[in-house]
């Protein structure tokens, strides 16, 4: 397959993905970023949002990840995430308890460098239900 490259997408219970695709978009902690077939050697943590994969002729496929690491190499791609599952998965119900318990973990932040990070969480998960609502 021109233009391939292998891709792993890993959560701790499992294995969710491992296939050949043609491009992958990353939820990194800096902004969403591309990965495709010769993409230099990276490392970026994830920030709470949606991971894209592309195929050849195929369908495209969303994940809502969370929390982990991406790693791009001469291999391809591999995502470690803390938690992965299927967009088509994904209830919306799921997202509103991770809200709530983000809006708990700002609430009981015990210092400015906890209360920043806790908002920033809600924050982007926020962003990831205003994009379901869109999908």
């Amino acid at each position: 397959m021109a233009g391939a490259f292998q891709f792993e997408l890993v959560s701790p219970e499992r294995l969710l993905l491992s296939e050949e695709v043609t491009m992958v978009v990353v939820p990194g902690s800096e902004g969403e970023f591309g990965v495709m077939a010769g993409h230099a050697p990276m490392m970026s943590t994830l920030r709470p949002g949606l991971l894209r994969v592309s195929r050849e002729g195929g369908a495209d496929q969303a994940y809502f990840v969370r929390g982990g690491f991406a790693e791009a190499g001469p291999k391809g791609l591999t995502v470690l995430a803390e938690q992965a599952t299927s967009l088509s998965d994904l209830k919306a119900e799921d997202i509103a308890s991770q809200i709530r318990d983000a809006e708990e973990d700002l609430a009981d932040a015990g210092d400015d460098d906890a209360r920043a990070r806790s908002a920033a969480a809600l924050a982007q998960l926020r962003e990831v239900q205003a994009a379901l609502k869109l999908a």
